[in-house]
């Protein structure tokens, strides 16, 4: 059975600071597994089978926008 993953665009990030910031509250979320934040690309990838919802909210709660993906 494969992990599920999750795309996020986030936006506002300018910094490594602001990567460590998403990370830190993408990995505080129960089910996530791996966190990987693409400060260049304004891109998370999620793996595991945390809540989208969740996710979201934990980004927008650091001060970044974000939406899954292809939604």
């Amino acid at each position: 059975m494969t992990t599920p993953t999750t795309e996020l665009n986030i936006t506002g990030m300018t910094c490594g600071h602001c990567v460590k910031a998403v990370e830190g509250a993408l990995r505080a979320i129960p089910g996530v597994q791996t966190v990987t934040v693409d400060l260049a690309g304004g891109r998370a990838t999620v793996q595991g089978d945390a809540d989208r919802n969740a996710m979201l909210a934990a980004v927008t709660e650091e001060g970044y926008s974000a939406q899954v993906a292809g939604a």
